[in-house]
């Protein structure tokens, strides 16, 4: 057999303090066509900062220049050991020092260099082995480059050289050895010899059991990947020397017989191997195809690089001696997709771990009922309850200290302990322990209180909205504005008016635009009144906030670089005071109007009546449509104007004493945009919009959860 050349694929390392490598560089600098590249100063920097920091010996370990021919450069490197050090440093803890250490001696084959391309490069990327072997005799064409990645440069040359320049680029240290003559049965045992781990990636059938006759007779462990959905084979010879090889699968096949058949009879045990019920649709039409439609099989990089990534795994395995059986596995990502499920969004989301609370944890029986009560959308999340959970019993209480400016009367609590009371009913339904509900005005003090006694009730309906009241949210994007399909809209009717409340939709343009103006116009009201002003900031979260579980995260509001920049003027309340006195800032409500326009429709909902009792009717009326019109793929925002919850002049006084007149018109305005009949009370405006997922979800405190245990 003739050696290769390995200048056409290892890097040549040259050390400054010898005498011959001197020479060498000398020369090569003489050389105009050369090209010198020196990185050491960084490299040397990311040495010294490794923690825990190298020996000594490794920081004075003498640099090395590393030529690659084929490139006509010449780059500086660290020592062998300390460019080892830097260059698995991130493989950590994942991959020990210990561990990257046994690696080293480790020497593995890869036998086709197609697929076997992807996984030598990863397991030298990853630092699995001390050198490498690597065997073809075919050179990369134009229609490998489908899988193998390489570059126009590479076509032409021998693909176990086009993989050996490929890893002498990444690491010149690795010892990496080319049979550039490919597998033959006069080869097969100069290959094997001395390895410790054979991958085969061959086309040859007679070549997959020469290579693991071979190997069992040595035995040595042979893995192989396949890019169906992802086939892995592993027969552990080193630890079960009789084995069948290829797991028997042949059956009764004399493989003394295989150089001497066609490719036709050799077809039956294929099949059988592959286990042809078990491969892929397409790939099994395919092969179908084959010489007719095809030229040869099909294969992508994904399922290459797939296999690649289980094959390191086996090898990582094996290195350390830990548990890898022989056999076959299938890591179908295709199949895995297919599984894909809701999240659990009540078990995963951080701010219900008890360790946020200091109060006991509700009772076992109620906790997703407790759960799904907290979950309820509130003004500024303010959260403004006290929930008492016992364990036949839960009970709701509106909190008057958590109330602010815009609460008046309490109303805007009033519609989230509605909101509340909703979701406690959908969770009761969905563990079938839904009971009687009351609701109670003036007691003891508390404004309003909502009951629910836990028995055997069901209601599907109810019952299969949990999920996705669990992942109802506020939605502050931009949006794109889309008409809402009949369906959509007696579904939202249908749900309001289940609840004893109506819905008045805005969807025509005209209208929106009319409602942008109110509502741009209100905004500039809430920015220029000082309480307002200072208690809209105080709702803000921003990331490393002592209080997150409240309040409104600012990533939330889905604000640009340029807008969050612009929010730290105008949460200024000197800022404030001097526009008001201008009576200016007409730009304070542009982010309102611009979010109308971009609306599909304004939700308005309203109930007849105006007692506290009437405004948590409509907060469960409120969390019907939302969550309806979340599942149907609409994004949503409250929107709550700043006389809303005004029944009369007092209350829009109280709100803002220098534009209460202003309110009052306003507020005109838009009770005969939507026709709301004079008996009836507005609880609350949504907006519907196409958009994409909110950045962050908003989070909820248990510290207002109480628990009472037998």
């Amino acid at each position: 057999m003739t050696e290769p050349d390995a200048t056409a694929y290892a890097a040549q390392i040259l050390d400054p303090d010898e005498h011959a490598d001197r020479a060498v560089l000398q020369r090569l600098r003489a050389d105009p066509g050369v090209e010198f590249l020196d990185h050491r100063e960084a490299q040397l920097s990311g040495l010294r900062g490794l923690r825990p920091a190298p020996d000594r010996d490794v920081l004075a370990e003498p640099g090395r220049w590393a030529y690659y021919p084929w490139r006509r450069t010449v780059v500086a490197v660290l020592g062998p050991r300390g460019f080892r050090a830097l260059r698995l440093d991130r493989n950590r803890n994942n991959i020990t020092t210990e561990e990257q250490a046994r690696f080293s001696s480790l020497t593995i084959g890869v036998a086709g260099l197609s697929v076997g391309h992807v996984i030598a490069h990863t397991l030298a990327v990853q630092g699995l082995c001390g050198s490498l072997r690597l065997a073809d005799f075919d050179h990369l064409e134009l229609s490998n480059l489908n899988r193998v990645p390489a570059t126009l440069f590479d076509l032409g040359l021998n693909k176990a050289h086009v993989a050996a320049r490929r890893i002498a680029e990444l690491d010149p240290y690795l010892a990496v050895d080319v049979f550039d003559a490919g597998l033959t049965a006069e080869t097969v045992d100069a290959f094997l010899d001395g390895l410790d781990i054979v991958v085969e990636e061959c086309d040859s059938l007679d070549m997959k059991v020469g290579v693991r006759t071979r190997a069992r007779e040595r035995r040595i462990p042979v893995l192989m990947a396949t890019s169906d959905r992802g086939r892995v084979d592993v027969e552990r010879f080193d630890q079960e020397p009789e084995r069948p090889i290829l797991h028997g699968l042949l059956g009764e096949l004399d493989i003394e017989q295989l150089p001497g058949m066609t490719s036709r009879e050799k077809i039956p045990y294929m099949l059988r191997y592959d286990e042809a019920g078990r491969v892929s649709p397409r790939t099994a039409a395919s092969l179908i195809e084959i010489d007719r439609s095809l030229s040869t099989w099909p294969q992508v990089a994904s399922d290459v690089l797939v296999g690649a990534s289980a094959l390191a795994e086996a090898v990582r395995r094996i290195g350390l001696g830990e548990n890898l059986r022989s056999g076959r596995c299938r890591i179908d990502i295709g199949w895995a997709l297919d599984q894909l499920e809701e999240v659990e969004t009540v078990r995963h989301r951080p701010a219900l771990d008890d360790e946020q609370s200091n109060d006991p944890a509700p009772s076992v029986v109620t906790d997703t009922i407790v759960a799904a009560a907290v979950r309820a959308p509130s003004g500024g999340n303010s959260q403004p309850w006290h929930i008492e959970a016992e364990p036949g019993k839960l009970t709701i209480s509106v909190a008057t200290e958590h109330t602010s400016a815009m609460d008046v009367g309490f109303r805007g609590s009033a519609v989230a302990l509605g909101a509340a009371l909703y979701n406690v009913r959908i969770a009761a339904a969905s563990r079938g322990m839904l009971g009687p509900v009351s609701v109670s005005e003036d007691v003891h003090g508390c404004p309003l209180r909502a009951s629910m006694h836990f028995e055997g009730g069901t209601d599907p309906a109810l019952a299969e909205l949990y999920e996705p009241m669990l992942a109802r949210g506020t939605n502050r994007h931009g949006g794109t504005p889309q008409s809402l399909d009949d369906q959509t809209i007696k579904l939202l009717t249908a749900a309001a008016e289940r609840e004893g409340a109506r819905l008045h939709l805005l969807t025509e343009r005209d209208d929106l635009a009319r409602a942008a103006t109110i509502f741009g116009a209100a905004d500039r009201i809430r920015y220029l009144t000082p309480r307002l002003h200072k208690e809209m900031f105080a709702e803000l979260r921003w990331p490393g906030d002592p209080d997150p579980d409240t309040g409104i995260d600012v990533r939330t509001l889905e604000l640009d670089a340029s807008d969050l920049a612009l929010l730290d003027i105008v949460r200024r309340p000197d800022v404030m005071v001097y526009l008001a006195e201008w009576n200016a800032g007409s730009a304070l409500g542009d982010g309102m109007r611009d979010q109308i326009l971009a609306s599909s429709a304004l939700a308005v909902i309203t109930v007849p009546g105006e007692r506290l009792s009437d405004y948590a009717i409509g907060g469960s009326a409120v969390e019907a449509v939302w969550i309806l019109a979340q599942r149907e793929g609409l994004a949503v925002r409250p929107l709550s104007p700043v006389f809303l919850h005004a029944r009369n002049s007092t209350d829009l006084n109280e709100l803002s004493v220098g534009f209460a007149g202003e309110l009052q018109r306003l507020q005109s305005d838009f009770v005969r945009l939507t026709a709301t009949d004079p008996e009836e009370s507005i609880v609350l405006v949504l907006r519907l919009t196409t958009a994409p997922p909110a950045s962050v979800p908003s989070r909820r405190s248990l510290s207002r959860v109480r628990s009472r245990r037998l």
